[in-house]
């Protein structure tokens, strides 16, 4: 599932972008309320966590925009903890509100009721499995075979592999990877994306027939059956 973050502290959004992602969401975050309205109306994702105090424009004016528009779960996240400001932004149309400091697993906790609920869910559901070819991939259970046999993957193989399955047949080069599977970004003296790669392909691949995970000269990675 794709969440878009929307704060301008940046240690906070770092910190809940990698949390999320660590837990097997796809995360994108905005860093004023221009660019978080932009893509919460242009771009397909299943919840909003969203700061109020943000500098262009505020949450309340980034939510108005959606709810005219979109009815995507929105979990507030916010320094102000009056009674009346939870009330304010229940009213103009958050689904949660946390107020920080807060503990991760909360917000994780919230994260998932919320994506529960809505019909995004509904949706979801048949897509926490995925194929290509012989391989298959359980986004919940964070388990993938290929020919029936179980792969014995990491953390970050499988990350790594979600990642190329979701964009199956799109080119990703070195720089998407290393900013979505590791958070970071991209070294041109790091080879980790290299050395991640051909871990997973040994594992995934060179076994088997037909070969899915192909280089591209210049450009990155394509997960792909190619006859």
């Amino acid at each position: 599932m794709r969440v878009l973050v929307i704060e301008d502290e940046s240690k906070l959004a770092d910190y809940v972008k990698r949390g999320l992602s660590e837990a097997g969401y796809t995360v994108d975050v905005a860093r004023d309320g221009i660019e978080g309205r932009y893509l919460a109306l242009e771009g397909d994702y299943q919840l909003l966590v969203l700061d109020i105090m943000l500098p262009g424009i505020d949450g309340f004016g980034v939510l108005a925009a959606l709810r005219e528009k979109r009815n995507t779960p929105v979990l507030m996240l916010t320094a102000r903890d009056r009674v009346e400001d939870r009330v304010q932004g229940l009213q103009a149309g958050a689904d949660d509100y946390l107020v920080k400091p807060f503990a991760f697993s909360e917000l994780l906790a919230r994260v998932a009721a919320l994506l529960r609920r809505g019909p995004a869910a509904v949706a979801e559901a048949a897509n926490t499995r995925m194929a290509v070819c012989d391989l298959e991939m359980d986004l919940i259970s964070r388990k993938a075979w290929r020919a029936g046999q179980r792969l014995d993957l990491t953390a970050k193989e499988f990350s790594l592999l979600a990642l190329l399955a979701r964009r199956k047949g799109q080119i990703l080069s070195r720089t998407t990877i290393a900013e979505q599977v590791w958070d970071m970004n991209f070294d041109s003296d790091t080879n980790v994306v290299e050395v991640a790669v051909r871990r997973l392909r040994s594992k995934m691949d060179d076994p088997f027939k037909p070969k899915l995970l192909h280089n591209v000269r210049g450009m990155g990675y394509v997960l792909e059956e190619r006859t």
